[in-house]
């Protein structure tokens, strides 16, 4: 597998956000790293939609689905500690008590994320754009389900 610059970049971010959380434990710090690592998501996301409703560019739908594959298996869960349903990042923070005492469905929503995220950057590979918007679709449902859940209303 090839990797380029920004990839090796975005899963150092993956890493090290998993890494602070562990060694700086302090809530407003784990809310600001997961918030980054959602307008990262956000980002890649629109990159790829771009891509799919504009003129296909296959390394860009390539470099956005590896960065989503690096951060969906980065160990950024960790950054939803206890105590950090309430409080200020970059922002107040949007999660639901409810990610923190409904383990199950956190489970469930978050293993659905991470089999399509992976499955994209599989499919964005091959270069098929039909193929690369059928997952992109299948990864938007498994990121809808875990914000149908655990993500407050944005005002």
């Amino acid at each position: 597998m090839k990797f380029n610059k920004f990839v090796v970049a975005a899963m150092a971010i993956g890493l090290s956000s998993a890494t602070l959380a562990q060694s700086i434990g302090k809530p407003e710090d784990q809310i600001r790293w997961r918030q980054s690592v959602m307008q990262t998501l956000g980002w890649s996301m629109g990159r790829i939609k771009a891509n799919i409703e504009g003129t296909y560019n296959k390394d860009q739908v390539i470099q956005a689905a590896n960065t989503i594959q690096a951060l969906a298996n980065s160990g950024s869960g960790a950054l939803f500690a206890p105590g950090t349903d309430k409080g200020k990042g970059w922002h107040d923070t949007e999660v639901k008590p409810e990610l923190f005492t409904n383990t199950a469905k956190l489970r469930e929503v978050g293993s659905a994320y991470n089999k399509e995220a992976n499955e994209l950057a599989k499919v964005a590979a091959g270069g098929d754009a039909a193929a690369v918007k059928a997952q992109f679709g299948n990864l938007g449902k498994a990121c809808k389900a875990c914000h149908d859940e655990f993500r407050k209303e944005q005002k």
